[in-house]
């Protein structure tokens, strides 16, 4: 069928092109044009997939915006990105209308009843003095395509460690642009898996993130049916994967853990047996859970590794994943993956040391306004995405933590993904963050946030009593504190900086 759906409302994909198309010819009366940015201040919503399309039609890039900032974190998106325009969900103007930047066309789209419901709020009229987005696009004739590719989109970082940063991509040639297509179709499993036009998915991340972003709006280009979940819920997607035949799903492992707490009776309550290809990305996933949804759901689970500066630059079947446990995969043929010391020389199988990579052949991208920046992340002519990890003798790459959350004390280099890998396994934890703490004596020393299992009776002494069992004595925690809740994005993962700040205040250094 293709097209769009949300709630009880679709958009087809001609009625998509015509929007978009409009769109475009608006945005081109209020200035905008090649290169110039388009902020997308929206939730999950047909209007997102139109302004995107609009501005890519322009040769612009959408830019889309996480709607829990506070109005200090959107004015400074705001005004690090430039936008010349933007998009925004009626209930969300009000939270951060001393944001909007002065002069600044504000484009309003009224809110939906199924993201009101999502979210606990009234649906929302577009507000007096404002543009209604879909009445004003109406007003203009569809711009004619230019047949130039659209420069994509720009994502900012989610700023877990500092301030967000664009990433901003050049125009690629058909060539790069064909290249791109052809890799995140294989990670996306748009290859292989049957005609893309039966495709069936679920948007079930919020687009302002870079993979559910990429995901949505590849999966409509290519004419597949996209349902936009308009916040995740474990029970809700096993209704639309049923209700749908959904065929493709893209997660993140977060997702896996709710959908598990399902009682037995409500998860064989539902046939997913139309499922194809399930990818998951974006944060580690703790082995029991991973084994857990490939027994229940089949091996139609994968995983591929990247980030938005590098895209996927490995790939992993549940096969192989079973044969090597804990792996996120193989390098694909056209990326090129190294593990380096501090030096830059590349470390041998089974050492541990910075994972770099590129996928060769793409556009080449920098960070809108810090050019610098862009040159600090390159080491051994490659990307560093910022992770520690290594390789197997036989090609599988395993991330061992952070770059940067790597606490140092007394010298000892510790990673704390290692200790958390412990504590997802002792019965009562739920989640949890590991990261360092100043110290005197040491420098660093180790806090654990514990978030309890409801019902679970944890104690930090019970906590440092199991650790002791299972890591070495310097990797147990000097502080541990338990939490009802941890910080997080959308996408699963958690604010560690959030839970670090407050350690912190006052301090000149940050190590």
């Amino acid at each position: 069928m293709g097209g769009l759906i949300s709630g009880s409302r679709t958009l087809s994909a001609k009625a998509l092109a015509d929007r978009s198309a409009r769109a475009a010819s608006g945005l081109a009366s209020l200035g905008l044009g090649q290169g110039d940015l388009v902020a997308l201040y929206l939730r999950n919503d047909l209007a997102f997939f139109e302004a995107s399309g609009a501005a890519g039609l322009l040769g612009a890039y959408p830019t889309p915006v996480n709607w829990h900032y506070t109005p200090d974190e959107a004015a400074y998106l705001f005004e690090n990105s430039g936008a010349k325009a933007i998009v925004i969900h009626a209930d969300l103007i009000d939270p951060i209308r001393e944001a909007l930047p002065p002069g600044v066309p504000v484009l309003v789209v009224a809110t939906p009843p199924e993201i009101a419901e999502a979210y606990g709020v009234d649906p929302a009229a577009v507000p007096e003095g404002f543009i209604d987005w879909s009445a004003w696009l109406e007003g203009f004739a569809p711009l004619a395509p230019s047949g130039a590719e659209a420069p994509g989109t720009i994502i900012y970082t989610s700023g877990t460690t500092g301030r967000p940063k664009g990433v901003r991509r050049a125009p690629p040639t058909p060539e790069q642009a064909a290249l791109t297509g052809a890799v995140i179709g294989r990670a996306f499993g748009f290859v292989g898996h049957g005609d893309p036009q039966d495709i069936v998915t679920v948007v079930t991340g919020p687009m302002y993130h870079s993979a559910p972003n990429a995901y949505g709006l590849a999966s409509a280009r290519l004419g597949a049916t996209v349902i936009l979940e308009p916040r995740f819920d474990p029970e809700e997607l096993l209704q639309l994967i049923e209700k749908h035949r959904v065929t493709h799903l893209h997660m993140v492992p977060i997702m896996f853990h709710r959908l598990l707490k399902l009682p037995d009776e409500v998860k064989a309550r539902y046939d997913l047996s139309s499922l194809r290809f399930v990818v998951h990305a974006a944060a580690p996933c703790p082995p029991p859970i991973k084994r857990a949804m490939i027994a229940w759901w089949g091996p139609v689970i994968n995983e591929y590794y990247g980030s938005t500066e590098v895209s996927a630059v490995t790939f992993c079947t549940s096969e192989d994943w079973l044969t090597h446990p804990g792996t996120v995969g193989r390098p694909w043929p056209e990326a090129d993956v190294r593990v380096i010391d501090a030096d830059g020389n590349t470390l041998p199988p089974g050492e541990i040391g910075e994972v770099v990579a590129r996928i060769r052949g793409i556009s080449d991208f920098t960070y809108h306004g810090d050019d610098q920046k862009r040159r600090d992340s390159e080491k051994a002519g490659l990307i560093a995405p910022g992770d520690v990890g290594y390789f197997d003798r036989d090609g599988f790459l395993y991330l061992c933590d952070r770059a940067k959350d790597m606490i140092i004390s007394g010298g000892v280099n510790i990673y704390p993904a290692e200790i958390e890998a412990e504590l997802l396994k002792m019965p009562g934890v739920a989640d949890c963050a590991v990261f360092g703490i100043p110290d005197e004596e040491f420098g660093e020393a180790i806090c654990a946030v514990v978030q309890p299992s409801p019902d679970a009776d944890l104690t930090e002494a019970g906590v440092k009593a199991y650790l002791r069992q299972h890591v070495s004595g310097f990797k147990v925690p000097r502080r541990v504190e338990l939490a009802a809740d941890l910080p997080r994005e959308d996408s699963g993962k958690i604010f560690k900086r959030k839970l670090r700040e407050p350690f912190w205040a006052g301090l000149e250094r940050r190590i």
